[in-house]
């Protein structure tokens, strides 16, 4: 596909990055909203197929001339996906909702690597703040993007502990 000319991003691109922003600020609400993502709400479940849907349109984007780190990124972020899923039905034991947690909000976190990356490295048009991903600066916002992710993974456990979740059913598959 041809770039447009907007933000040097091709028709393909627009669409993955309008569909990822959807997913990030589901995702955003969510964890704001009932503190954890989880397919027993909507806000979650709007996340999660828009997740799903970020993934299946990157994999069509080889602005780097094949495939590359952020396909594997995508990959990862699918198995999470899953691994949050079956988790959310209580399909890997007695730490079910723990798993769940780590997993849908390491989803979340790895919608905010590109991000970053795609962001400083494109804007402002004509002198990008940074001049590629391999950057020095974006490692480091990456590491601050990981102990966030700890964090929020630490608070979200302790309140599992604690015995409130928001919704302590765990999800059926639909007949």
């Amino acid at each position: 596909m041809a770039a447009t000319g907007w933000l040097g991003l091709t028709s393909l691109g627009i669409i993955h990055t309008a569909i990822s922003l959807i997913a990030v600020f589901a995702g955003i609400v969510a964890l704001l909203r009932y503190k954890e993502i989880t397919l027993r709400t909507g806000w979650g479940r709007v996340f999660v197929w828009t997740t799903v849907l970020t993934c299946l349109t990157g994999f069509g984007i080889f602005q780097h001339g094949g495939f590359g780190k952020p396909h594997v990124l995508g990959i990862v972020t699918l198995l999470a996906l899953g691994a949050g899923a079956l988790a959310g039905r209580g399909g890997l034991g007695k730490n079910s909702r723990y798993i769940e947690a780590i997993a849908y909000s390491a989803s979340f976190l790895f919608h905010w690597i590109p991000a970053f990356t795609e962001t400083l490295t494109r804007l402002p048009l004509g002198a990008p703040l940074l001049a590629d991903a391999e950057a020095p600066a974006l490692k480091a916002i990456t590491g601050v993007l990981f102990v966030l992710y700890i964090v929020g993974v630490a608070l979200q456990v302790r309140r599992l502990r604690g015995g409130s979740p928001v919704s302590p059913a765990p999800v059926r598959a639909s007949s």
